[in-house]
């Protein structure tokens, strides 16, 4: 059954949950007069549910146009791991975690789930500003095998992710965008 989602309402829903107005330092180390708190998002069960519809929707695309299925999906530790599991839970497809580093005890990996060499991945990101993070992280995941086939983030803020992700060559999608959710600094 395809749930149809209002998408208007959905970006309305995640700016009025995420966005914060002041001073704030990206990751990316930009300064900015606004900041989008994606656990502010993806900690709201409805926001998340959409989202992962959307998410589904958007690789069922990647799939189609490719003509080759993905096998697997992946998402980065923290933000990333609440989009990467309701985006599997709607696809069915089996998810990947994607430590920042290897852990020190146990298995001592980077990689959480099962990946096979020559797998296609999605990796599903929170929120894109240059792209940097979910490059390190397709970084990791090639260095296992993985034949990453695209990035989908849930906003992209239009500072460069998508040239510096396509630079880098890999195919990259947005959900919405920072003019999606009536952002105009």
């Amino acid at each position: 059954m395809t749930t149809r989602i209002d998408r208007s309402d959905l970006a309305r829903r995640i700016a009025a949950a995420s966005l914060l107005r002041g001073e704030f330092t990206l990751r990316s180390g930009r300064k900015s007069t606004y900041y989008l708190d994606k656990y502010l998002f993806s900690t709201q069960p409805t926001v998340l549910r959409e989202l992962g519809v959307l998410f589904a929707e958007r690789v069922a695309a990647i799939a189609a146009e490719e003509g080759s299925p993905i096998l697997r999906l992946a998402g980065a530790e923290l933000g990333g791991i609440p989009l990467v599991a309701v985006a599997s839970l709607e696809t069915g497809l089996p998810s990947i975690f994607v430590r920042n580093a290897k852990k020190g005890y146990g298995t001592a990996k980077q990689l959480e789930g099962r990946l096979e060499p020559g797998d296609r991945v999605v990796f599903v990101e929170d929120v894109a500003t240059t792209g940097g993070q979910a490059l390190e992280a397709v970084g990791v995941l090639r260095e296992a095998g993985a034949d990453v086939r695209a990035i989908v983030c849930t906003i992209d803020r239009q500072e460069g992710a998508r040239e510096n992700v396509e630079g880098a060559g890999v195919r990259f999608e947005a959900l919405f965008t920072k003019a999606d959710l009536g952002i105009d600094e």
